[in-house]
């Protein structure tokens, strides 16, 4: 090893020459242990590093422990004849020391110290011409620290006291060891003891009498005991009739099992108290040996106010099974309006399959309300507490569903500029709502199916499978079981998800419901649109029930909001409101299917032409005809209405 440009050599016992001024190696020896025999800790280090200094004649001598992590020696004890000490800590680097830690060897300079380690300027101020260093190994042999005489003359090697130096290095890795294992030992007692302090639970230490040994605070505090001494006192004493004999029973039950069981839970646990006050604690009995008898520790808990809390809990929950059942009186489910036989029908459905994992698919015309359905199943299910990812499969593109669904990686393809977790990877642990299912591109529906039957799935643009848990809830205006024969949906999806179909009745056959909904639009819309609310008159509500509701209670609610908006002297104004075939009496000419076909083909391009082929927005023929755009798109595809080709 160099060390500042000075080529440094491993020596040998044959190398070293102290001096020793004649002295015979066993009268080093017996020096040395005279002052260090019954001496522990820092009185030993003082005794040694004095011993060998006067023994071996140099003029100082120290022991260190080494401190890795700041790179230094903490000095135990050094020994100088000048009178002049070393600072606590000394800096490794540029020390003969150095060798000695780190290349675990003994390192001795005969002479010529300040040459060879110009950077070691505290041992250069205290005159050192030479050194011996010898390392302080464990058991492991890890380096703990290193013993180092030093001489302001030079020191020519001595081979025969050589043992010596090794013996005492040798005693002192010993004592840095005990002392380190008694300081760990002391800590871990310390933690112990603060832990048993302060535990939350109960703690008492009983003899095979069942008198008390030791007991904490908390135990203190559970038996109202405050600062009294116990310690000898029966447990006893606290106990109820019950309580005694249950405890000897298991305390004589775990004497007799032997090592098969130390630990019991006392049934029905333990009535704790000196008087007639008596506090419910949940209680354990272990049993561990102690020098030539048994002790046990018994722990307990107050259960007083957990048992009070439960029978509130238990009261409350009782109440709110009153008041759900008085809710469903009211027709509310999930925000669901109405009490129609109809509408109870779906009720009932919904409690039977919420609380289940089961795949549901919502049947029911545009605007019934099928989102709703699907909210009110998932704040119903075991999965309230997850999130619920809701997705239009008609309102993206073909080529955009599948990112939006399944996630995809950077450049997965044109616009992917970063990485982007899929609606599924959102929604694991919770719930999923796919609404327009039967829009769902053929090319995915195999991939749906996938994730529905194994849980899996890989993003666009990844190898990497990815596993979720997800419940599904799909919904539709279409007849899935008719686009599975026509081949526009695959038949094992479709049985997949119609696990338990659910079907949501159009506005025209719950019109018992048309007072309680619309009024509660009346409410909402006053708020929005900072009105007072108007009054609902029985001529409206046989006004509106005429009508036929074709957008069913999406129609409603834009009814009641332009009624509102348009109101008169505080009453609806359904006449500006409803179409006006439903204000006065027309003839109609009867059409055949074919014909009107072609009527709503007509009228859709004609739309259509008019907002240069935008469908959704403000601006869009779907505003433009009234009608939901997802619904606008399944007529196109129905009636093949495609946008023509620019001139």
């Amino acid at each position: 090893m160099v060390l500042h440009g000075w080529q440094h050599k491993t020596v040998s016992e044959e190398d070293i020459q102290l001096p020793l001024q004649g002295m015979a190696e066993s009268d080093v020896l017996a020096s040395i242990l005279e002052g260090t025999a019954s001496a522990t800790g820092e009185e030993f280090f003082v005794a040694l590093v004095r011993g060998l200094a006067e023994a071996l004649n140099t003029q100082l001598a120290w022991v260190t422990e080494y401190v890795p992590d700041s790179d230094s020696l903490n000095v135990l004890s050094d020994w100088n004849r000048a009178g002049t000490r070393l600072s606590a800590s000394y800096p490794l680097a540029g020390t003969p020391c150095e060798p000695v830690i780190l290349g675990s060897k003994l390192v001795h300079v005969p002479d010529e110290f300040a040459a060879k380690y110009p950077q070691d300027l505290g041992l250069i101020r205290l005159g050192v011409c030479s050194y011996l260093g010898v390392p302080l190994l464990d058991l492991d042999g890890r380096v703990l620290g290193h013993l180092a005489v030093m001489d302001a003359r030079p020191m020519p090697s001595e081979p025969r006291f050589l043992a010596v130096f090794r013996i005492f290095a040798a005693r002192a890795a010993a004592e840095l060891q005990r002392l380190r294992a008694e300081a760990e030992l002391s800590e871990k007692e310390e933690k112990l003891r603060q832990l048993f302090a302060g535990a939350m639970d109960a703690i008492v230490e009983l003899d095979e009498s069942l008198r008390i040994l030791m007991l904490n605070d908390a135990a203190r505090d559970l038996l109202g005991l405050g600062s009294t001494t116990t310690v000898g006192e029966s447990f006893e004493r606290f106990l109820d009739g019950e309580g005694k004999n249950n405890l000897k029973a298991l305390a004589t039950g775990l004497l007799g099992s032997g090592e098969s069981q130390r630990s019991l839970w006392i049934p029905g646990g333990l009535a704790l108290g000196t008087g007639d006050q008596r506090i419910p604690a949940e209680a354990t009995l272990s049993a561990f040996p102690s020098r030539n008898d048994t002790h046990y520790a018994l722990i307990m808990r107050n259960v007083k106010d957990r048992l009070e809390a439960e029978q509130k809990i238990l009261a409350l929950s009782s109440e709110a099974t009153y008041l759900k059942e008085e809710i469903r009186n009211l027709g509310n489910f999930g925000g669901i309006l109405g009490s129609s036989p109809a509408l109870q029908h779906v009720f009932n459905d919904l409690e039977n399959v919420a609380v289940t994992d089961a795949t549901v698919l919502v049947l029911g015309e545009t605007g019934t309300g099928k989102e709703l359905v699907a909210r009110a199943i998932h704040d119903a299910s075991l999965r309230a507490d997850g999130i619920l990812i809701k997705l239009n499969c008609a309102a993206l593109p073909e080529h955009l569903v599948e990112a939006e669904l399944f996630g995809h990686e950077k450049g997965a393809f044109t616009g992917a500029n970063k990485k982007r977790e899929g609606r599924f990877a959102i929604a694991d642990g919770g719930t999923i709502f796919l609404d327009e299912i039967g829009d769902l591109p053929l090319s995915l529906q195999a991939k749906l199916l996938r994730v529905l039957q194994e849980g899996e799935f890989e993003p666009l643009g990844s190898s990497r499978t990815r596993k979720v848990d997800v419940r599904v809830i799909a919904a539709t205006n279409q007849d899935l079981l008719q686009a599975t024969e026509d081949g526009k949906f695959r038949e094992d999806l479709y049985y997949r998800l119609a696990v338990f179909p659910i079907t949501v009745p159009p506005l025209r056959d719950r019109l018992e419901d048309l007072d309680v909904l619309v009024k509660a639009f009346i409410t909402t819309f006053a708020q929005r649109l900072g009105r007072k609310p108007v009054e609902l008159r029985q001529v409206d509500t046989e006004q509106l029930a005429q009508y036929d509701w074709p957008g069913n209670i999406r129609e409603l609610q834009n009814v009641i909001e332009r009624a509102l908006i348009t109101s008169v002297d505080g009453y609806l104004n359904l006449d500006r409101a409803l179409p006006k075939s439903t204000n006065r009496p027309e003839t109609f000419q009867i059409r055949t299917m074919a014909e009107l076909v072609e009527i709503e083909r007509g009228v859709i391009c004609s739309s259509l032409e008019e907002c240069a082929w935008q469908v959704a927005g403000d601006k869009g023929a779907a505003r433009l005809l009234g009608m939901n755009a997802s619904t606008l798109n399944s007529r196109m595809k129905a009636l093949n209405i495609k946008r023509p080709p620019k001139a």
